[in-house]
């Protein structure tokens, strides 16, 4: 499946390189009215709403969310034109079919395979930073890195801006995006940003649930305690209407951290083989799981809960304290059959019908 996905991108790009030829022969094709530039109406605000229960949510000032530029963000968003050779979208490794996550192992750019896999965006809108190691403290930064990435989409952002500028369709896009602006990668990634705020997952069966709508049947209801007691654990950095603590942890991977995660953006010691808490809503299409994939189910998960924490200096002290605990008295099988059927309540068929452009 992820071979053919590359296959449309670069069907995609071949396109929109006929369309770059055809702007370039045939010039803006009406963009100025008789008088100079042409002036756009000012852009649709987006109906944005808050689900009930989650965090108060503060859009930058100087990127509010509109219609069109959702309806852009969401197009570049899809399409490969960002890429170097037209092969990768930001929907090559956040697809939306897994709750825009990464089915592959590792995530795939230009230069093939990545060290991570990518976590997926879903409610970023909430998360004060991106990427496992925290590296981006904003959406728009988010958007913004990957295309200079050698390992992602290995393109040079002026090399962008020459290709969108030229295209067929997109100079009228952003124009009635962001008006009379020249096109730049700050816009591009404005643009994707409100796309990706609105990817908003709340109706699960967990969600109707709380609000009343529906009762928890008796093994998910004793999942949903065990998540949230100290025998099960996962409450401390899974908590919340959002699980996910939003901090960084190192979970007792390995000895030797081969990717040192939070330390490499940090420069801290401590923070050697630290990565950000993924949220688990929709975890159950979201496999494989840990920064660099390496477990397929959440049965291997809570394998590795309970029995594979590797102990160590840097590892979050509760999680030494669940490796010694485990030790002693591991979680029995119906107790772990008990969580997966409460995760599995985490799952949002609304948000998983995501209609791609």
């Amino acid at each position: 499946m992820h071979i053919v996905f590359r296959q449309i991108l670069a069907m995609i790009y071949r396109l929109n390189l006929v369309f770059l030829l055809s702007a370039f022969l045939g010039g803006c094709g009406g963009k100025e009215g008789a008088n100079g530039p042409r002036e756009w109406p000012a852009p649709t605000p987006y109906p944005f709403e808050i689900p009930a229960g989650f965090p108060q949510l503060e859009i930058p000032a100087d990127n509010p969310l509109t219609v069109e530029g959702v309806d852009l963000g969401k197009r570049l968003f899809f399409d490969p034109i960002l890429s170097a050779d037209g092969t990768i979208a930001c929907a090559s490794c956040h697809v939306p079919e897994v709750s825009f996550a990464d089915p592959e192992r590792f995530s795939t750019g230009v230069a093939g395979s990545t060290a991570r896999n990518a976590m997926p965006v879903l409610n970023a809108a909430w998360m004060p930073t991106l990427f496992w190691d925290g590296r981006a403290a904003s959406l728009e930064d988010q958007a913004l890195q990957p295309v200079e990435d050698p390992l992602e989409m290995g393109e040079k952002w002026p090399r962008v801006i020459k290709k969108l500028e030229r295209h067929s369709e997109y100079p009228e896009l952003f124009a009635r995006a962001f008006g009379a602006l020249p096109l730049s990668a700050a816009l591009v990634t404005k643009a994707i940003a409100q796309f990706e705020r609105t990817l908003i997952s709340h109706n699960s069966r967990y969600d109707r649930v709380v609000a009343g709508l529906e009762e928890f049947t008796p093994r998910e209801q004793y999942g949903f305690e065990l998540f949230n007691n100290e025998r099960g654990d996962c409450f401390h950095c899974h908590g919340g209407v959002l699980f996910t603590d939003n901090d960084f942890h190192n979970n007792g991977l390995d000895a030797v951290p081969a990717d040192s995660g939070r330390a490499a953006i940090s420069g801290l010691a401590a923070d050697l083989g630290k990565f950000k808490s993924p949220s688990l809503r929709n975890v159950e299409y979201t496999a494989p799981y840990m920064h660099d994939g390496r477990f397929n189910s959440l049965e291997e998960v809570l394998d590795f809960y309970n029995s594979g924490i590797v102990r160590g200096a840097t590892v979050d002290p509760l999680l030494n304290l669940v490796a010694r605990d485990r030790r002693r008295n591991p979680l029995t099988q119906e107790e772990r059959e008990a969580l997966i059927a409460f995760l599995k309540t985490l799952s949002d068929e609304d948000f998983m019908r995501f209609t791609p452009p």
